[in-house]
């Protein structure tokens, strides 16, 4: 056996060196460089041994190595391809194509040889662009001075060729600018809306007639992607709507027409909406009407001082007897509440004063006063806020826990009457606090006493029997004679005092007769009643007016050292009157000089006048 034979069963190996001479003389690189192939060759049969073997080749650890399987490989841990994305359905149908791979096949058509398509664009493009220039040039100015046009306004040849070219009018820019009157453009929406002027697209319109009403087209400067503007000249506008109508005021005439024409169709469209409105739900409507129907719940049978009988609804306060139109005798009638729940009270007694649209608003004040008053501790003041009117049928007063606090607290007071609110007032209960600073304006000087004055209910008896009254101011002051026989509140007129800077004051003394042994919270109701008397009236007065409209109303009682018993002085003017409104403040003293509280109110104040007549727009 040779030497070859026995080593082929075992792992091939490099083998010795031949002992016999070599007729070969290697220098050291050449055996260095054989010695490096001989290791690449090595490493390269090693990795083929490795691959065909696969996964039954282990490591030192007896593992598969962690190589990566060929994809060509048919091993089946071998990788898959990457399949492909699916479509999103939400994009729909759609083709996907290479722009760059794409030739122009001339959809179809045979083209003549030697001819391109991009030849012809150019030169349309070439074309345009030497129109634009040929625009944009300057008009030619020639040496005769006669030759050139002249503007028709001064006479200059600097003519706006624009005007010129457009509208073929020679006029200079600034002509132009100075008489904007004459020369300003008009928009194509003014030319129809003021002018009356038509744009129909068919024959006859008159917008779109070049030779008639030349135009000047303009970009869109709302976006770019809208139409062209039309921009007419004035004077040509003007000329052919006079021509068109007769004169100015027959195009006025024309428009006003059209106003009403179209009020009148826009009425009836909307009147025969209705009416089928009306056709389709008039059975919903009349069963809603008949479950929404009311039956009154009265109470128990109640005995007025009078002897009228009567009974109150509980759940709407209907009452079965005539509203009272007297003023109470007694201010705790005036003030008088039923209390129906827990922050819950009801009117019972309300007074309307003669040719008034409604129950005296102090009443009102006082009696929220009352229900807000009843809802907080007794040691606390108050400051008021109230916003409307009410009706002379009996109010349920709704009393909010707004805010409990140390010092101040809120309570929010709501009237109402048929279910609908009326009246709102926001009430701010302090602690008094004597030890702070306190500062007041002082009383007007050379205020008469009491005892000088007469009294207002005194006064009005002596008017009337003068023999030359005048018919209705004598039913006037029997009407307010006879309303006032039987009141508690006395009032005297201390006269009108007008200041260094010429504002009026108007003074009265008031005084509640038959006045009761009432706690403090209390006397600040029948005060917040006293206030609305002659308060709001002073500002048609300022004005020289008779019609004043009640509005919101702010109380701010400033001490509780006063007795509504006593003679209080009321200090009203008017700061301010404009604009059908008018603000009225008012300080209330006591006879000695003491501020005891601030009022303001807003009410409406109007004379007899109309507004003035618009101009005409031309």
């Amino acid at each position: 056996m040779t030497e070859f034979e026995v080593g082929s069963s075992t792992r091939p190996s490099t083998p010795p060196p031949r002992s016999g001479p070599s007729n070969l003389d290697l220098t050291p690189e050449q055996v260095k460089r054989i010695e490096i192939n001989r290791l690449k060759a090595k490493a390269k049969q090693r990795e083929r041994e490795q691959t065909s073997l696969g996964t039954s080749y282990t490591n030192a650890n007896n593992k598969r190595p962690l190589e990566v399987i060929p994809a060509a490989s048919g091993s089946p841990t071998a990788p898959k391809p990457e399949a492909k994305l699916k479509r999103d359905s939400r994009l729909g149908k759609y083709f996907d194509y290479d722009l760059s791979k794409m030739v122009n096949s001339k959809g179809g058509f045979l083209l003549e040889d030697g001819k391109d398509m991009n030849d012809e664009l150019r030169a349309k493009e070439r074309e345009r662009e030497r129109q634009r220039a040929m625009q944009a040039m300057e008009p030619p100015v020639f040496l005769n001075k006669e030759s050139n046009p002249k503007c028709n306004e001064c006479g200059s040849i600097d003519i706006d060729p624009t005007y010129k070219t457009v509208f073929r009018c020679l006029v200079c820019n600034s002509c132009k600018n100075e008489k904007p009157e004459k020369y300003s453009l008009l928009t194509k929406t003014e030319c129809k809306e003021d002018y009356l002027l038509t744009d129909r697209k068919c024959h006859g319109a008159e917008l779109r007639d070049q030779e008639l009403m030349p135009h000047l087209l303009k970009a869109n400067p709302h976006k770019s992607t809208f139409a062209n503007m039309m921009l007419f000249l004035r004077y040509q506008v003007e000329a052919f709507a006079w021509k068109k109508w007769g004169s100015p005021e027959a195009l006025d005439a024309e428009y006003e027409r059209r106003v009403a024409e179209k009020k009148k169709k826009r009425n009836k469209k909307f009147e025969e909406g209705l009416k089928e409105l009306r056709r389709r739900t008039r059975e919903t409507v009349w069963q809603r009407r008949k479950d929404e129907e009311h039956k009154h719940v009265f109470g128990q049978v109640e005995r007025d001082p009078d002897g009228t009988s009567r009974q109150i609804c509980h759940e709407c306060g209907f009452s079965d007897a005539p509203s009272h139109q007297m003023e109470s005798s007694q201010p705790s009638d005036a003030l008088d509440l039923e209390k129906i729940d827990v922050n819950l009270y009801r009117s019972k007694h309300l007074w309307v004063p003669r040719r008034s649209r409604g129950v005296f608003g102090g009443q009102v004040i006082s009696q929220a006063l009352v229900a807000a008053t009843n809802c907080v501790a007794p040691e606390y003041g108050l400051h008021c806020y109230f916003l409307l009117s009410a009706a002379p049928t009996p109010i349920l007063y709704t009393v909010d826990r707004v805010r409990e606090g140390r010092s101040y607290v809120t309570r929010a007071v709501r009237a109402q009457q048929n279910g609908k609110i009326i009246f709102i007032m926001l009430c701010s209960f302090q602690k008094p606090e004597p030890w702070q600073p306190v500062t007041q304006l002082p009383l007007p000087p050379h205020v008469p006493n009491p005892d000088e004055c007469e009294l207002i209910y005194e006064r009005s008896v002596r008017l009337i029997s003068a023999p030359d009254v005048d018919p209705k101011v004598k039913s006037y002051y029997e009407d307010y004679i006879s309303e006032r026989r039987s009141s508690f509140l006395s009032i005297k007129r201390a006269g009108v005092h007008t200041s260094g800077d010429g504002v009026k004051y108007w003074l009265y003394w008031y005084k509640v007769e038959r006045m009761p042994v009432a706690s403090v919270a209390m006397q600040k109701c029948i005060l917040s009643y006293v206030s609305d008397s002659h308060f709001i009236g002073v500002a048609s007065r300022t004005a020289g007016l008779d019609s004043t409209k009640e509005g919101a109303k702010r109380n701010s009682m400033t001490s509780d050292d006063f007795n509504c018993g006593d003679w209080m002085l009321y200090v009203i003017y008017a700061p301010s009157i404009g604009s059908g409104r008018g603000v009225v403040h008012g300080r209330m003293y006591t006879q000695d000089g003491k501020l005891i509280a601030v009022m303001t109110q807003e009410g409406v104040v109007r004379a007899d006048v109309r507004a003035p007549v618009p101009a005409s727009k031309l």
